[in-house]
């Protein structure tokens, strides 16, 4: 069969097309840069333009994908997180792609344009950035407000610029902003700034120091969880409200875990960290401690918590603190929630009745992928590392079953079935003695 190179490209699949394209990606990585640097930048240009046109193609497929929710199916809770542990992506090029896919049906000129190579990635991703959070009709208007901007030949950095101001355009009286004091003396105290807007909101501006920092986190985090499945805020909305909360005095009260050696606490300089690994100097600890409670976590060797658990449903208030020190993520590979926002998870099961409320049987596992371990336990791969620490990893989802085609054989005839996958066993060390780590 000839390939798909000598074939007229309109009659070739996309599967053919996209396997075509990865195999010359493939051989073209492989080859030395040409001697002339002219030459160079000549290829550059045409290979950046090739790239913007795999990103269209690319930014079609998540938009199906994202759609239809298959990343769900197989144990991601997001399509940002898929992105960025099936993809490689870092968290801001996962969050540009999927802004992009999503934008697409409401940018029609846009995608257009950057389908047939008039329009470079980086203004198509800094238009459907600006317009992300405009209804249709602001979107429509502001889109082409942007692409004027485009031809009037603004570089993709201050189209950002604007873009990121495009709703404040009229309602802001100044754009104008000074730099703080602070700025200037290296960042040494937080600092916010705040411009009121014409329709009465506030454009809000600022840095936290780490310990400040570690107050807003405590603060906000939690107020700053998706409510359920059908919450399609994003997090800028979510962190909006859980401030609004917190102003308005609607919140819980704020719980900050500092992880600090005693000798910190006495004088030493040996730094103290927050449950996500942040360092937090000495100085700023011991001012964080004079306001607040101070709870002892017991240690063994090779600072393993020691037994805190009994026979009960729920965990307790310590067996969270020391889950939250050993998890600083979600125990599933890959999955970024914070330990502090995750729910306590029995490894093999309460249901089961296999799994007592022991610290050595519990984990740190998010919400959506607590529930998606409970509904689909097939999809999950438990293992346990040498210091007693679980890790969930995703299996894909099973085949689906294939009907038997049409046949015209006798009602003897056996139809050909399916086999299901047979899932991996799920494997968890015993603990020994006191020495083990959650």
């Amino acid at each position: 069969m000839r390939s798909v190179t000598e074939r007229d490209l309109g009659e070739a699949s996309t599967q053919e097309l996209v396997d075509a394209a990865a195999a010359i990606a493939a051989e073209l990585a492989q080859r030395p840069a040409p001697e002339s640097p002219a030459a160079c930048m000549r290829l550059a240009e045409t290979l950046a333009a090739a790239s913007d046109a795999h990103e269209s193609a690319l930014a079609g497929l998540i938009a199906r994908v994202d759609a239809a929710g298959e990343t769900r199916r197989w144990g991601l809770p997001s399509t940002q997180a898929w992105l960025r542990s099936r993809l490689g992506m870092r968290d801001s090029r996962a969050k540009e792609r999927l802004t992009l896919a999503r934008q697409l049906h409401r940018l029609p000129t846009v995608t257009a344009l950057l389908a047939s190579g008039h329009l470079s990635y980086g203004y198509a991703t800094t238009v459907a950035d600006a317009v992300a959070r405009l209804d249709d009709e602001d979107c429509a208007k502001a889109e082409m407000l942007l692409l004027g901007m485009v031809g009037q030949g603004f570089s993709a950095g201050k189209l950002a610029a604007f873009g990121r101001r495009i709703r404040d355009v009229i309602t802001e009286r100044d754009e104008q902003e000074t730099a703080p004091e602070d700025v200037q003396r290296g960042y040494e105290r937080s600092w916010v700034t705040s411009t009121r807007s014409l329709d009465g909101g506030r454009y809000i501006k600022g840095w936290l120091n780490p310990e400040d920092a570690a107050i807003w986190e405590g603060s906000l985090a939690p107020l700053a969880k998706p409510a359920g499945p059908d919450d399609h805020r994003d997090l800028p909305e979510r962190t909006a409200a859980a401030l609004s909360s917190v102003l308005s005095g609607g919140h819980k009260a704020t719980k900050v875990t500092v992880i600090c050696d005693l000798d910190t606490l006495t004088g030493g300089h040996a730094p103290a960290r927050l449950t996500d690994g942040t360092p937090i100097p000495a100085p700023q600890a011991r001012r964080i401690a004079l306001s607040a409670g101070v709870s002892p976590l017991l240690l063994g060797n090779g600072h393993a918590p020691l037994y805190l658990g009994h026979r009960v449903r729920f965990a307790t208030a310590a067996q969270r603190q020391v889950l939250e020190t050993l998890y600083p993520t979600c125990a599933v590979q890959d999955c970024e929630v914070p330990g502090t926002l995750c729910e306590v998870d029995h490894v093999d099961g309460w249901a089961l009745g296999d799994s007592p409320t022991d610290i050595d049987k519990l984990a740190l596992c998010c919400g959506w992928h607590n529930r998606f371990k409970h509904t689909k336990p097939r999809q999950i791969r438990t293992t346990r590392d040498n210091t007693g620490r679980y890790t969930y990893r995703l299996l894909p989802p099973p085949a689906p079953a294939t009907a038997a085609p049409p046949t015209a054989q006798p009602p003897t005839a056996q139809p050909q079935t399916a086999h299901p996958r047979k899932p991996e066993p799920r494997t968890a060390d015993p603990p020994t003695g006191l020495n083990w780590a959650a």
